[in-house]
């Protein structure tokens, strides 16, 4: 499963960074609430699913702000594999 993935502009040397969002509808309000899975602090709402992301992705990056280094480091020091299993059905 795919986490996030850091990549890096050679023009800019911007990296862009992907993140998941746990997204639900509340029932009773019809709006969308969104969590980001890598930063469980992050959370926003939107009345459309559009209005959600716009919301959650600018929540992330002041999130990110705050935390740009610690989480540089975090994710340049990670040591992720991927293995293959095969299961019978």
């Amino acid at each position: 499963m795919k986490e996030y993935n850091y990549l890096c502009s050679a023009k800019h040397k911007k990296a862009v960074m992907e993140y998941t969002v746990i997204i639900e509808k509340n029932p009773e309000t019809g709006m969308y609430i969104g969590q980001c899975k890598q930063l469980p602090e992050v959370l926003s709402q939107g009345n459309t699913l559009e209005e959600l992301m716009g919301n959650i992705k600018e929540a992330i990056e002041l999130a990110i702000e705050c935390r740009k280094e610690e989480l540089r480091e975090a994710y340049l020091n990670r040591k992720v594999f991927h293995r293959k299993v095969r299961v019978s059905a």
